[in-house]
């Protein structure tokens, strides 16, 4: 299927590795021109390389900022005054409980989950309005339906995003302006190379056993593969995705237990 996206301009936020660089690489094969962020220049200027190097033709710049800084963010926006797509992206914070959740923790997760994310929006939205197209996709969490204790701090800022992202959606849909959640649910990404690393620290288990074990929380009984949430993000971008706005689409292998 032909996207209709060949030719437009897309900014992908956190995207040097996992879910943002397997979003941007299913645009880039799209035709999309691909703007990477990230704050490490050398992992910046290898996944472009490797981007290129996998789509001939590719367009694909990148612009190393903190994204939880005003101005770094203000930086970015000024090196791409305009955009046509703009997939929102950050790692979350560390898991933890209600001990560790002080009111500087919630603050910090803000900054980084919800914050940065509705900056960009702002920045961005008027001209994609003005030009009748525009394509916003937030990578959020499955938590954000299905809270674990753990991940409450990650989980509420999330949900913050969620709230706010459905209420924007509702007074721009009129001008082909849609506005989307990707809700993951154990993608095989350096955040489960994270979670098992973490898991094996704390049963004494192998790393083969940290990853059966996780997979085998998932209905579908394995992890989800990169290129599956890319293109279903590269979907919610597409010409043919204009009536869909304000959803929470999770990539889940089906084991979200909830009807809505």
């Amino acid at each position: 299927m032909d996207l209709g996206i060949a030719g437009r301009t897309a900014f992908v936020a956190a995207s040097s590795q996992g879910l943002g660089l397997a979003c941007a690489r299913s645009l880039v094969r799209e035709g999309v021109a691909v703007t990477l962020n990230g704050r490490d220049r050398a992992k910046l200027a290898a996944a472009s390389d490797t981007l290129r190097s996998e789509v001939g033709g590719a367009k694909v710049t990148w612009i190393a900022a903190d994204l939880t800084t005003a101005e770094e963010r203000a930086a970015i926006v000024a090196a791409r005054p305009d955009v046509d797509i703009l997939v929102t992206n950050n790692a979350g914070p560390a898991p933890g409980t209600i001990d560790d959740w002080d009111e500087a923790a919630l603050v910090g997760a803000l900054r980084a989950n919800m914050v940065p994310a509705v900056q960009l929006i702002r920045a961005w939205l008027p001209g994609m309005r003005a030009r009748k197209f525009g394509r916003i996709v937030n990578i959020t969490s499955a938590m954000v339906k299905s809270p674990a204790y753990e991940m409450g701090l990650s989980t509420s800022a999330r949900a913050a995003l969620t709230a706010i992202s459905k209420a924007i959606s509702t007074d721009v849909a009129r001008d082909n302006v849609t506005v989307n959640n990707l809700l993951p649910e154990r993608i095989d990404s350096p955040r489960q190379e994270f979670m098992a690393q973490r898991m094996m620290a704390s049963e004494g288990i192998g790393h083969d056993e940290a990853f059966a074990r996780i997979a085998s929380t998932i209905a579908a009984g394995r992890l989800g593969r990169p290129e599956e949430f890319g293109d279903a993000c590269a979907f919610l971008c597409s010409a043919q995705a204009g009536y869909i706005s304000g959803q929470n689409l999770q990539l889940d292998g089906g084991s979200y237990s909830g009807l809505v």
